[in-house]
């Protein structure tokens, strides 16, 4: 089943072209089905790729999903057209009083800022405690993941000697987990970051649990409150080409910045880049879709607010 999407976003046409099922609200509102509500608060700077990269992977599972885009009151894009953002953007005022059967919160560009130093910190705070009682299961990403376990549990951030840049292995620590299904031993993911959680500091906290890990890039995904929180440290979502648009934009901006590691073929950058994660990629975002979302969303989302911890999943 598609990606319900806003009439004439531009991922639509984007994705048509890699026929990949997107739907208009148009079309969907003549299908008498209960989709599954799922909202993105897009923190990154080009939002149009990042718009596309996402509804890339959700549009891959027979479930048919209701994508609403939010943004921040309390800052302004400045690399999106104003017009996007008026067209396709809700301010978290506009939906805060409604329930999520999931939510999706993006990395951005501000790791080398104090949490608290951040412009937006107050405003963000506020919609990690709201997504607390409002969605069924929210996935943070990258930034976003060391900035809501900081928020929840004090976690503090470490700075790396160089950017952790490029698409390591990584290995999975539990399999009784549904988020799990379908993975090989091994598998990979981009990575992107100049900070760091580290695995010690996770275990202070019984609360949380390490799934997964790398021995390059370290911590990888963290769950927390049974499966209503995921903290991703990398990129799945990334398509082929964003870390090499990553590492051009930087060298023309003459920024010290290594190579992408273990994504170039043979590490040679006028090479093509070696798609690895794009199965991890889908299987990861299908299987928090459905087993997270769909088999555990209640019918009415205003019991969402009820819920607790999603606790029949982990099998223990």
């Amino acid at each position: 089943m598609p990606v319900t999407l806003p009439d004439n976003l531009p991922a639509i046409e984007l994705l048509k072209k890699e026929n990949i099922f997107v739907m208009s609200q148009l079309r969907a509102s003549s299908q008498d089905i209960r989709p599954l509500k799922v909202v993105v608060l897009n923190l990154m700077p080009m939002k149009i790729a990042t718009e596309t990269d996402l509804v890339r992977l959700l549009s891959n599972t027979p479930l048919q999903i209701d994508l609403s885009l939010v943004k921040l009151s309390t800052h302004q894009s400045k690399h999106t057209p104003e017009e996007h953002m008026l067209t396709f953007y809700k301010e978290f005022d506009e939906i805060k009083k409604e329930n999520y059967d999931g939510m999706i919160i993006t990395g951005a560009p501000v790791e080398h800022l104090n949490y608290e130093d951040v412009n937006y910190w107050n405003e963000l705070s506020e919609i990690f405690d709201w997504a607390r009682k409002h969605v069924t299961s929210t996935f943070y990403i990258c930034w976003a993941a060391q900035a809501a376990l900081y928020r929840f549990y004090g976690i503090p951030k470490h700075n790396l000697p160089e950017k952790m840049f490029g698409v390591f292995k990584h290995t999975i620590n539990d399999r009784n987990y549904p988020l799990f299904r379908g993975f090989d031993d091994e598998f990979y993911a981009p990575h992107s970051r100049h900070t760091e959680i580290r695995k010690e500091d996770i275990e202070k906290h019984p609360e949380l649990k390490l799934l997964s890990e790398s021995e390059e890039a370290g911590v990888y995904i963290v769950i927390g409150r049974g499966g209503r929180e995921f903290y991703v440290t990398g990129h799945s979502e990334y398509s082929l080409y964003t870390l090499h648009n990553e590492y051009v934009r930087d060298k023309e901006k003459g920024l010290d910045i290594v190579m992408p590691k273990h994504y170039y073929k043979h590490d040679d950058p006028d090479q093509k880049p070696i798609s690895r994660w794009t199965g991890h990629g889908n299987l990861l975002f299908n299987n928090w879709i459905n087993y997270y979302l769909y088999q555990e969303t209640p019918y009415n989302l205003s019991e969402v607010e009820k819920m607790d911890s999603i606790k029949t999943l982990d099998n223990k």
